[in-house]
């Protein structure tokens, strides 16, 4: 039996800008053992004091969020991407972080599940 995998883009060229709190849409991926997320930025983000992080959260019902202890940093360019794996992740996942004044980036965020 092939294993069963989906592709989900939770942000496409999306603008954030600080200051301020942003998330990704929230994914329901209870059924899969394994995820990877990948960020992408698809204009010369504006990190003046260095690319922040985001955190993984994962929600019972993508509406309510707890943190996951996992952290993936914000690409520094167009030239780099990010990867995490993750794995005990529960029914809904998503990305959010903070920027600081001045900061901005437009990206792109998929989530690779597998069963």
């Amino acid at each position: 039996m092939l294993p069963n995998s989906h592709l989900a883009i939770v942000t496409r060229n999306i603008t954030w800008e600080g200051p301020g709190d942003f998330a990704t849409e929230p994914h329901e991926c209870g059924w899969a053992r394994e995820a990877m997320v990948f960020i992408r930025a698809l204009k010369p983000p504006r990190f003046p004091q260095g690319a922040p992080k985001l955190a993984v959260q994962v929600g019972p019902d993508g509406m309510h969020w707890a943190p996951h202890g996992s952290e993936i940093a914000l690409p520094a360019s167009t030239e780099d991407m990010t990867a995490l794996p993750l794995a005990q992740f529960g029914g809904w996942l998503r990305l959010a972080g903070t920027l600081r004044a001045g900061e901005s980036i437009t990206l792109l965020v998929s989530i690779h599940l597998k069963a």
